[in-house]
Formats: C-alpha cells, sequence, structure tokens
C-alpha cells in the first residue's frame, strides 16, 4: 500500500509539471503569434487538457487508495 502511494505520488507530480510546462508553452506560443503559434499553440493547450485532466484522475485514485 505505501509503494502504491509513492508511485501514485510521483505521477501526480510529473502530470502536473506537465500540465504547467503544456500551459506555459502554449501562452507563450500564443503570444509570440506567427507561424509557430499555428503550428502548436492549439496542439500544446490540447496537451494540457490531457494532462491536467490525469492529474485529476490520479488525485482522485491517490486519495482513494489513502483513505480506504
Amino acid at each position: 500500500m505505501e509503494l502504491l502511494s509513492v508511485l501514485l505520488k510521483v505521477l501526480v507530480g510529473i502530470a502536473l509539471a506537465v500540465t504547467v510546462g503544456a500551459l506555459v508553452a502554449g501562452v507563450v506560443a500564443m503570444a509570440r503569434g506567427g507561424s509557430f503559434d499555428a503550428r502548436w499553440g492549439n496542439k500544446l493547450m490540447r496537451l494540457r487538457i490531457v494532462a491536467q485532466g490525469a492529474a485529476v484522475a490520479l488525485l482522485a485514485v491517490l486519495a482513494a487508495v489513502m483513505y480506504s
């Protein structure tokens, strides 16, 4: 149970880092505009949504493991 809890905490941290990274990169791409934004802006925001969803799901699983 402890090992699973630690693994979930690490995965949550990774998901949060990917979320923040994609958000910052997407905002920078949109601020710059031009061809970089046209190519990567929407993809980065989609990546943020997926990573954010994964982080929320992992947090729910972590809560279930810790409080069961």
